[in-house]
C-alpha cells in the first residue's frame, strides 16, 4: 500500500473489521499490517506445537561403577552406554571411590579411558574427566555423524549380502538402559552402596570384590603397605644393631 498515515491505516483496519499490527517498529517509517490477530496468534502456536512433536529430548544418563570392576562388567557398562548413545541420549560415565581408593585416582581415570576409547565410534567426550569428591566423572556425547555412518555401512553390507556380524543387544543391556537415572552435568550425589549395588547388571557385590587380591586397586593398596612396613622396620633394625654393638 505504500506509505500511509497512522489514521488512515486505522481507519483502513477498522472499514475492513481487522487488526493493525506493528511488525518492525525500528524501521523508518515504521511498518505495520492488516491482519486477523487471533487468528495470527492461534497458527503460530499449532506451528510450535508441531515443531515440539519433532524435536529430540536429549538426556543426560548415567552409568556408573566402582574402581573393583572386573573385564565382564565393564564390557556390560560399556554396551548400555553405547545403547543410550545410539539413542540419542547423552552418558555420564561415574567411577565412585570407597575409603582408600581414593588415593589411587589414575585406576578411575586409566578405567574411563578404556571405556572412552571403545566407545569412539559412536561417542564424542563433550567433558573431560573430572575427579570431584569420592567421584569421578566424564561426559559423552552421542557422535551422530559416526552413528550414520556406521548405520549406512551395515546397510551398505547387508544389500551386498555379506553383513557384518552384529553384537546381540541382550535383555539386561536394554534393562539397563532404562534403569539409567536421568542426572545434571553438575550432580555429585553421595549415592549409598545399597543402592549402586542394585543397579542392573552391576559389578562384584561388596564381599567378593573385597576377596579380589589381583586387581589394581589391591595391587596399589599391598606396594603402600610393603612401603609403610618397610618404613617401621627400618629404624627397629638399627636400633637393634646398635644394642649388639654396645654389648660386644
Amino acid at each position: 500500500m505504500g506509505v500511509i498515515r497512522t489514521v488512515e491505516a486505522i481507519a483502513m483496519a477498522r472499514q475492513g473489521n481487522v487488526d493493525l499490527v506493528e511488525v518492525a517498529p525500528g524501521a523508518q517509517p515504521p511498518v505495520a499490517r492488516l491482519m486477523d490477530f487471533g487468528r495470527y496468534k492461534y497458527e503460530q502456536s499449532k506451528k510450535e506445537r508441531e515443531a515440539k512433536k519433532h524435536q529430540v529430548n536429549v538426556q543426560l544418563r548415567e552409568v556408573r561403577m566402582k574402581p573393583k570392576i572386573d573385564d565382564h562388567d565393564v564390557d556390560f557398562k560399556t554396551r548400555t552406554a553405547a545403547k543410550l548413545l545410539k539413542q540419542g541420549d547423552k552418558v555420564k560415565v561415574t567411577v565412585m571411590f570407597r575409603g582408600r581408593e581414593i588415593t589411587h585416582p589414575q585406576i578411575g581415570k586409566n578405567l574411563l579411558e578404556r571405556i572412552t576409547t571403545s566407545l569412539e565410534d559412536v561417542a564424542l567426550i563433550e567433558k573431560d574427566a573430572m575427579l570431584e569428591g569420592r567421584h569421578m566423572t566424564i561426559i559423552l556425547a552421542p557422535d551422530k555423524k559416526k552413528i550414520a555412518a556406521r548405520a549406512r555401512a551395515v546397510a551398505a553390507a547387508a544389500a551386498a549380502g555379506n553383513a557384518p556380524a552384529e553384537e546381540e543387544e541382550d535383555e539386561a543391556v536394554t534393562a539397563a538402559a532404562l534403569a539409567a537415572p536421568v542426572v545434571g552435568e553438575d550432580d555429585d550425589e553421595d549415592t549409598e552402596d545399597d543402592d549402586l549395588a542394585s543397579t542392573a547388571g552391576d559389578e562384584l557385590d561388596d564381599d567378593s570384590q573385597d576377596d579380589v587380591a589381583d586387581g589394581p586397586v589391591a595391587e596399589a593398596e599391598a606396594a603402600d603397605a610393603t612401603v609403610a612396613d618397610a618404613t617401621v622396620a627400618d629404624p627397629v633394625a638399627e636400633a637393634a644393631a646398635a644394642e649388639a654393638a654396645k654389648g660386644e
